[in-house]
């Protein structure tokens, strides 16, 4: 519950801004208030600073004024910002959003104002003219140096923002995030060849279906938590859903053998261990971060957006995840406690699936472009190239035909030869690693 909390409240507007706000007020009234405790804390600040250190009414202005301004400009940097935002999903996916309330230049922008505005408002009051007339200076040269370094601040956050808007930056921070969570989530380098085994699940009666009670997507799955409970209950648990799944409310979640020994706690337990929300994050979903950047790709490649060039960009990025993804192992779906006792078994998406979901739809709307399906064809070749399993090269040796016999409808003989000498170099990557490496050079 502590993670699930910690990560919404991290990608929001929230947290990290409503800290510094909260930091910057302490430090506005408890400046003052030394100010006013202590006589002479004020005297190392020369003269020429500030001449008029004994009217508080000098001090009021440039505390309110900072305040106001500070407000004012926050106001309307943020509605430009939302106002562009919102192009940006048009032109490129609604689901980018998510991203940039992530982004800590944004959020350290918000807390900054608004930490200068709550700075402002804490120290005003200490200004005043009765009982006798004081002035906070050291707390008025502080706003005075807050309201430059907002000055500074907002050229860098629209030089940031501006980066952080064009197509090319979007999808790298996609696929660097979902880099990171692959590394994050699959921890062991990649064996080929591995033996699969049997399927524990054999043998087993799965008379008990646990159904789940809320509708949304799989977000997390805490694993450890389904095999501490599905042990202390002496039981087997069959998930049916892996992360990344919309599951309905009343659709079977899991299945239980000798399910007559949990009680009605336990099965709650197994089904708190499902974080659920109304749409797909990257805690556990490495489809969702390769599924953002196919939605850019396909709008660039739609007849009313003609951008053939983002399309391979996208392309590019895709098959850096795909080379990060193959070079990793999946994480185990068959998870025993003790050592050979059978507890949980979890699907986790698999390397051809996840090549489904990356280049399928592109290699579909992208038949009639020569451009893009040559970059598809090179980036099967790439990932060909880095991974030293038979069976990865074979599943993409599989998808580069399928790329040519789509094309094929569409494309003369002449479009047609680069393709097929392409897809011909990719052919021979089937065999031995060191066969037909050389036969990769092209455009």
């Amino acid at each position: 519950m502590i993670r699930q909390v910690a990560y919404n409240l991290r990608g929001g507007f929230l947290v990290r801004p409503l800290i510094i706000t909260l930091t910057l007020g302490c430090v506005g009234a408890a400046l003052s208030f030394l100010e006013e405790l202590i006589p002479g804390f004020s005297d190392f600040i020369p003269k020429l600073l500030l001449p008029s250190r004994s009217d508080p009414q000098v001090a009021q202005v440039i505390l309110g004024s900072i305040a106001t301004s500070i407000m004012t400009v926050v106001s309307i940097v943020f509605a430009i910002l939302l106002m562009t935002l919102t192009l940006a999903s048009m032109q490129f996916s609604p689901r980018i959003i998510v991203s940039f309330s992530r982004d800590r230049v944004t959020q350290w922008t918000l807390g900054i104002f608004l930490g200068t505005f709550s700075y402002c408002m804490a120290a005003l009051p200490a200004a005043h003219s009765v009982p006798q007339p004081f002035a906070p200076v050291v707390t008025v040269l502080g706003a005075m140096l807050l309201a430059l370094a907002c000055v500074g601040w907002l050229l860098f956050f629209i030089h940031h923002i501006s980066r952080a808007i064009s197509v090319n930056h979007i999808v790298d921070r996609i696929a660097s995030e979902t880099e990171a969570m692959i590394e994050e989530l699959m921890r062991w380098p990649h064996r080929p060849g591995r033996p699969e085994g049997d399927d524990p699940r054999r043998g087993y009666t799965w008379e008990t279906t646990l159904t789940s009670q809320v509708s949304g997507y799989i977000r997390f799955l805490d694993t450890r938590r389904l095999v501490a409970v599905a042990k202390s209950h002496h039981v087997k648990v069959d998930v049916l859903r892996r992360v990344g799944h919309f599951v309905p409310a009343g659709v079977p979640l899991m299945k239980l053998s000798r399910g007559d020994r949990m009680q009605l706690d336990g099965s709650e337990e197994l089904r708190g261990a499902f974080d659920f929300g109304p749409t797909r994050t990257l805690q556990q979903d490495v489809e969702f971060g390769v599924l953002q950047i196919v939605d850019i790709a396909l709008k660039a490649i739609s007849p009313a957006v003609n951008d053939p060039t983002t399309a391979i960009g996208s392309v590019d990025q895709l098959s850096r995840i795909l080379i990060r993804f193959a070079s990793r192992e999946t994480p185990e779906s068959t998870l025993y406690d003790p050592p050979g006792v059978f507890r949980v078994h979890v699907p986790w998406i698999g390397f051809e699936r996840l090549l489904d979901s990356a280049f399928e739809q592109i290699r579909l709307y992208a038949r009639s472009d020569v451009a893009v399906s040559l970059r598809l064809l090179r980036a099967l070749a790439d990932i060909a190239v880095t991974t030293p399993d038979p069976l990865f090269r074979r599943i993409l040796a599989e998808r580069g035909r399928r790329i040519v016999e789509g094309c094929a409808s569409s494309l003369g003989e002449e479009e047609l030869e680069p393709l097929r000498a392409r897809a011909a170099a990719l052919e021979n990557l089937t065999a031995p690693p060191q066969a037909g490496a050389e036969n990769l050079s092209g455009p």
